[in-house]
């Protein structure tokens, strides 16, 4: 999405991003010529000795896609969305590997397999997460060629406890912080598609469910929590989910398999993380990180304020 458009002196030093109203007049008179497709960037025929705009670039990294967006003066004037091929890198690996044994068993291999003869540096990551780091800072690199950005604000992790204010905090309320309670619950929601487990109610309010009861040795692990509606949970009570559910085996095996499911996207965003954290600094702007929780929290209560036809939506915080 681009509201703006990107634009570059002759000597290709980004100037402050204009209208494509003026991006217009001034290809028609030629006083501009198209410098790049996407994002859409323009260059002057002259030299601008006018200090520009700074503006900001935000990074939301995800396992499967990356969103990017430009900031000028807190307003969006453009965002994309990169898509990442990960899991087809590590599907072309598997391959390969597959292929390299199969050859090795048919004695067709002109030597012989070799294992733990081989160091990794330090940081490494595999193909398919070094993928995801790389074509991110490709795209830092190639927007900030184009853009006047001075500052980057990276989503460092997606659930992750609040800036503390008191110093002296320590133990357990210094590991979960104030959003502690509203990040396991946010989690839960999207983890469980926002609906009771046990009767699938929806637009209803939901309550944080133990699994397995607390008093038959349940633990308040992640794993072992899910949301059901007041009337299952009252229902259920301290009942093991096997004995509440007895006569749908079925949803008992979904809730459990759910249970335990792989948090595969969000383990491949922890290793990554702080790898483009350092990439970043490489770039000399100013970075800034920030939580997911927090960016959640933070948009909860938002209200729509002034739609315009150059830019998104204006948002601002509704007040409590």
């Amino acid at each position: 999405m681009s509201n703006y458009v990107l634009v570059l002196d002759t000597n290709k030093k980004p100037l402050t991003p204009c209208k494509p109203s003026m991006a217009r007049s001034l290809l028609k008179a030629g006083k501009a010529a198209v410098y790049h497709r996407y994002p859409f960037t323009i260059i002057l025929p002259k030299k601008v000795m006018d200090t520009p705009t700074s503006c900001q670039l935000k990074i939301d990294p995800g396992s499967k896609t990356t969103g990017l967006a430009l900031l000028l003066n807190d307003s969006v004037i453009w965002a994309g969305e990169l898509t990442h091929r990960g899991q087809q890198i590590k599907d072309t690996l598997l391959n390969r590997r597959q292929l390299r044994r199969g050859r090795r068993n048919r004695k067709t291999r002109y030597r012989q397999a070799r294992f733990l003869n081989r160091k990794r540096p330090d940081g490494w990551l595999a193909p398919s997460l070094e993928h995801r780091v790389q074509t991110t800072m490709t795209w830092v690199k190639r927007l900030t060629r184009f853009c006047p950005v001075d500052s980057v604000y990276q989503e460092l992790v997606r659930f992750d406890t609040q800036k503390l204010q008191n110093p002296e905090v320590s133990g357990a309320e210094y590991q979960q912080g104030e959003l502690y309670g509203y990040e396991v619950r946010e989690y839960l929601l999207e983890k469980w598609g926002r609906a009771c487990v046990y009767c699938g109610a929806e637009n209803t309010p939901l309550e944080v469910e133990h699994i397995a009861p607390k008093s038959k040795g349940g633990s308040d692990r992640v794993s072992n929590l899910t949301l059901a509606c007041h009337a299952c949970n009252q229902a259920k009570s301290n009942q093991d989910i096997q004995d509440f559910l007895s006569g749908n085996p079925d949803l008992v095996k979904r809730i459990l398999n759910q249970a335990k499911a792989p948090l595969k996207d969000a383990a491949a965003v922890n290793s990554t993380r702080w790898k483009l954290y350092n990439e970043l600094k490489t770039t000399g702007l100013q970075i800034h990180t920030g939580s997911g929780g927090l960016t959640k929290y933070n948009l909860v209560g938002l209200i729509f304020l002034k739609p315009t036809g150059l830019m998104p939506p204006v948002w601002e915080r509704q007040s409590p």
